[in-house]
């Protein structure tokens, strides 16, 4: 590179642009290198792989111009390793906001699971408090003096209570395991009551 030794607008253009791929060879190969290694959870081909492009790419943009001018060598080469120590000090906290993303979609999707469930299982308890032959036919499931009536109306208050507070805070996934305390609840009230066959036939 000729012109590097002068001075102008060119010159400050190659600088910037061997600056650039020095960066992001180096930033982005240990961030791939580290990305490879805590997913595989040991030292893959991936990882040498990773490495070997990384310094592919750096070394010919920091070597060549120090052919003609050592200082932008020093320089490029100062910036490469200070990028790729930047990179490796910073990729596990990237990583660990990527995950926690991605705990809290799940949490979401699992929530709006939950909440389906959630209405279906208060439909299915409704039945027994709106619909009059249900009424008289089962009253068991109105009696809170009944064990399982008794525990199906606190699993069914706790479920609430979780879905007012679902996918906030660290209570996270409270909701859904509300729900499936619920759910098994209400089946073994039903049971205790004789109306399992009945709401099988309901959900049908």
């Amino acid at each position: 590179m000729p012109s590097l030794p002068g001075s102008g607008p060119l010159w400050a253009l190659q600088i910037l642009f061997l600056a650039l791929i020095v960066i992001a060879a180096a930033g982005g190969s240990v961030y791939l290198a580290r990305k490879h290694h805590a997913s595989d959870g040991a030292l893959p081909d991936a990882v040498f792989w990773d490495g070997f492009a990384g310094l592919a790419i750096v070394a010919p943009a920091v070597l060549l111009p120090s052919l003609a001018s050592p200082p932008v060598g020093l320089l490029l080469g100062t910036l490469a390793v200070t990028t790729a120590a930047l990179s490796y000090r910073w990729t596990p906290e990237l990583f660990r906001r990527q995950a926690a993303r991605r705990a809290a979609r799940d949490a979401a999707a699992a929530d709006a699971e939950a909440a389906l469930r959630h209405q279906a299982a208060l439909a299915r308890w409704q039945r027994y408090e709106l619909d009059p032959a249900c009424c008289i036919d089962f009253p068991a499931m109105s009696d809170p003096r009944r064990p399982e009536t008794s525990a199906m109306l606190k699993a069914m208050k706790a479920a609430e209570q979780q879905r007012s507070g679902a996918g906030r805070g660290p209570a996270s996934g409270g909701y859904t395991t509300a729900v499936d305390r619920l759910e098994r609840a209400l089946a073994e009230a039903e049971r205790a009551a004789g109306a399992r066959h009945t709401s099988s036939e309901a959900a049908r």
